[in-house]
């Protein structure tokens, strides 16, 4: 894959979990691709995945389902 930063070929995407938002109304999303690139050091979201984020973030109340998390503050 070519990276949209550098424009060098071995980009590849990975998938990880991101948090949008806190408290009550804290959402984290699994699997998310991001494009790395070895090259640059850049990591990215596609403008697809980013409409597909939004999405979610829209319809959290029908998609999410509730876990129960450990927080632990960095001090």
């Amino acid at each position: 894959m070519k990276c949209d930063i550098c424009g060098k070929d071995g980009a590849r995407t990975r998938r990880v979990t991101r948090s949008y938002g806190k408290g009550e109304s804290l959402l984290v999303i699994e699997d998310v691709p991001v494009v790395s690139c070895p090259h640059c050091g850049e990591s990215y979201l596609t403008a697809e995945t980013l409409h597909e984020i939004e999405r979610l973030k829209l319809l959290k109340r029908n998609l999410a389902s509730k876990r129960p998390v450990s927080v632990v503050e960095y001090a």
